[in-house]
């Protein structure tokens, strides 16, 4: 007994079993089962997030317009370039001024299309809302009367 314990020793096998390998690699698979649904639902909530800070600098614009509102124009929030593009506040001046040019994050789009939609001088029921459908809520909304707000503008 003793010869094939100092053999052994002698020849100092190194090296793994193919059952260890296999033990290795299955607890890999099992991590990677769990790690990858969770980073996938991470990026979802990321855009759902920049898409609530998005929605929320737009309708911080809308209030900050009428609190001054110039001389009674109508104000357009329009969308420029598509999904992504930047969202423009102007008036209806013979002459358009821009009051704001929001930069959203990419995939973003306005409620009502790239066209966007028009807020009436004094209008206490306006609503801006944005969708960004690779997030998981997808849309929000910022209004005159509840802030920020999960869900479509009606």
């Amino acid at each position: 007994m003793l010869a094939r314990i100092r053999k052994s020793a002698e020849e100092k096998d190194q090296g793994f079993t193919l059952i260890e390998l296999l033990v290795v690699m299955i607890i890999i698979g099992i991590l990677a089962a769990i790690a990858i649904p969770v980073f996938l639902s991470q990026r979802a909530k990321a855009r759902d997030t920049s898409t609530k800070a998005d929605v929320s600098t737009v309708g911080k614009e809308l209030a900050t317009y009428f609190v001054e509102p110039a001389a009674g124009y109508v104000l357009t929030v329009a969308q420029v370039g598509g999904a992504g593009g930047n969202i423009q506040l102007s008036d209806s001046a013979s002459v358009p001024t821009l009051f704001a040019d929001i930069k959203v994050s990419a995939g973003t789009v306005l409620q009502g299309g790239v066209a966007g939609f028009t807020v009436a001088p004094n209008d206490i029921t306006w609503c801006a809302g944005l969708t960004n459908v690779t997030g998981k809520q997808k849309t929000y909304k910022y209004s005159a009367a509840g802030g920020l707000a999960p869900g479509s503008c009606p």
